[in-house]
């Protein structure tokens, strides 16, 4: 059976989905949004263009279809439009001070009909495989998780060109076009946080400082640094380091996350050939020697030292997991990973219109409308809000079925039974 119709949405979406109507030039594509979202959001297990039609009373799929690949709209605009919605509310609004992350992600894709889908490494499932992969900006204020901005990664072969070809470019050239869209909007991050596909790249950090953003991000284990000892200046590997270290050189920090954890962390200053004057070092271990730990991560900032204490670091840089977060989310609820299209404009669509899905959960969490009408226990989660506006959903869609037994008579006929 049918799980929902446009003309049952609650009102509170209906209302959310108006104000992006000066993006769209007909009635037609101010429809497609609303449906395309509301499929996203839909208790269906599947997010595709094909379940999205079968799911709703009243979509129809070459219409859907039209929307996402040929209607003439920007998904830039929407996307713009998305983010001042935020601004204008005191709840929701993106203040100064945030944190900046920068991420790529990746999940799997057959075929090579698909643009941006080749062999290439595929972070969710740790290795290379045939798969398409997305450079984002994410942020964190330590209530909200927004995703900013995204593009698709093409590799160099999906160019006539290679990597001579204009139109390729590495992911550290994505992200710092991203993170200048976020800056051209006026935001303001506090500190940038990157994995170590960025912080071993020295250019990308360069054109930070040169931008006079702070940054800590993840570097090699084998990354060489300089270091000053009594009798001369040493270069060594940022791991035999790490192998020197006594239990009495670390300071322990406990992450308060949702379960908590212990570190042992040592911090230092050390310079890098590539880059003029020192930086801090730090060596977060999940025990009190590199022999017992399972678990080491290598970070560098370009924060002054007297801020960049271990407790600053290890706290700052965990903040990096609510872009892993929203990924979990995003491709477990609303179909991030699920799309029937093969080219970039459609894929790109695609992606934006998940983050519209994902900012109406948030934008609704923030403000507590679910909390008033749809649930009367707390929702603390993005789950938690889905689940709330899911039942307002199903509510709807039940009490507007009443009032037209004759689609489900017509569900069933379609079987060849007859509901008398």
């Amino acid at each position: 059976m049918r799980e929902t119709t446009p003309a049952a949405m609650p009102p509170c979406f209906e209302r959310w989905c108006n104000r992006f109507d000066n993006c769209f030039k007909t009635k037609a594509q101010k429809n497609g949004f609303k449906q395309y979202i509301g499929g996203l959001l839909g208790e269906s297990d599947r997010k595709n263009l094909t379940q999205m039609a079968n799911n709703a009373v009243g979509v129809i799929y070459n219409r859907i279809h039209h929307f996402l690949t040929e209607a003439q709209w920007s998904r830039s605009e929407v996307n713009e439009q998305r983010l001042q919605l935020m601004d204008k509310c005191s709840q929701t609004r993106i203040s100064k001070g945030f944190a900046l992350i920068v991420d790529d992600s990746g999940h799997r894709k057959s075929g090579n009909f698909t643009d941006g889908v080749g062999r290439q490494y595929i972070g969710e499932i740790g290795k290379t495989d045939n798969g398409i992969v997305v450079v984002t900006t994410h942020l964190y204020d330590g209530t909200k998780s927004l995703p900013l901005d995204l593009e698709i990664y093409r590799k160099a072969s999906d160019f006539e060109e290679g990597k001579k070809d204009p139109k390729f470019k590495k992911k550290p050239i994505i992200a710092i076009e991203l993170i200048e869209r976020s800056r051209d909007r006026g935001y303001r991050p506090s500190i940038v946080l990157i994995d170590g596909g960025y912080g071993n790249n020295s250019n990308f950090l360069k054109e930070l400082e040169q931008k006079k953003l702070k940054y800590l991000g993840r570097v090699a284990k084998n990354r060489k640094v300089i270091i000053n000892t009594e009798e001369a200046e040493v270069e060594i590997r940022l791991d035999e380091i790490a192998a020197t270290l006594l239990a009495d050189d670390l300071d322990l920090i406990e992450l308060k996350l949702s379960k908590k954890k212990q570190v042992w962390v040592k911090t230092f200053t050390a310079k890098i050939s590539s880059l003029e004057g020192e930086r801090t070092f730090a060596i977060v271990m999940n025990a009190s020697s590199l022999e017992a730990a399972t678990d080491v991560d290598y970070l560098l900032t370009n924060v002054e030292e007297s801020k960049a204490t271990s407790q600053w670091i290890v706290n700052t840089y965990s903040q990096r997991n609510w872009v892993e977060v929203f990924y979990r989310e995003a491709k477990g609820w609303l179909g991030f990973s699920e799309y029937q299209v093969r080219d970039i404009k459609s894929l790109h669509r695609h992606f934006i219109l998940v983050f519209c899905a994902y900012t109406f959960i948030i934008w609704h969490k923030l403000t507590g409308g679910f909390r008033r009408r749809w649930a009367n226990i707390s929702l603390e989660t993005f789950a938690d809000a889905l689940a709330a506006f899911r039942t307002a959903m199903s509510f709807r869609f039940f009490n507007w079925l009443t009032q037209n037994m004759d689609v489900f008579a017509a569900h069933k006929a379609n079987f060849g039974f007859v509901w008398a």
